[in-house]
This record gives structure tokens, C-alpha cells and sequence, in this order.
């Protein structure tokens, strides 16, 4: 299966970090990558795409799994 990369993605600041840390083990901090989001240019685009997909693991425009499920609740 091929999944089509947005174009927005080749200037994520994620790119130059482990994805490891995007992806920790439950309980495991999301202190890193939330700092990394927070200076990145695509920030929103990324979000809306995990909200869009419904990406259930990781963190996706700064915000974890939880506060996406909490963030499309107050939405609707």
C-alpha cells in the first residue's frame, strides 16, 4: 500500500529529530517532541492531517492522541 506524503511534510522540523520521540512508550514524556512542534512552520497543517486520518499513536501537531480525541469531542 502507498500512502501519498502531504506536501507540507518536507519542512517539518520533526524530520531531523528521532521518531522515537514522537512516538513514546505509554506513559513515557512528550515533553521533546511537543517543544519541537511548537517551532515548527507546519504545525497546524500537521495536526489538521492527523485529525483528518485519525491517527491514533503519537504526537501530531503537537498534541498527543488524548488531546486530539478531547480537541475533535469540544469540536462536534
Amino acid at each position: 500500500m502507498h500512502v501519498e506524503t502531504p506536501p507540507w511534510a518536507s519542512r517539518a522540523k520533526c524530520l531531523d529529530a528521532e521518531p522515537d520521540t514522537f512516538f513514546p512508550e505509554k506513559g513515557g514524556s512528550t515533553r521533546e517532541a511537543k517543544r519541537i512542534c511548537a517551532q515548527c512552520e507546519v504545525r497546524n497543517e500537521c495536526l489538521e492531517y492527523a485529525l483528518a486520518n485519525e491517527e491514533r499513536f503519537g504526537i501530531w501537531g503537537g498534541l498527543s492522541e488524548r488531546e486530539r480525541r478531547k480537541l475533535k469531542r469540544l469540536a462536534s
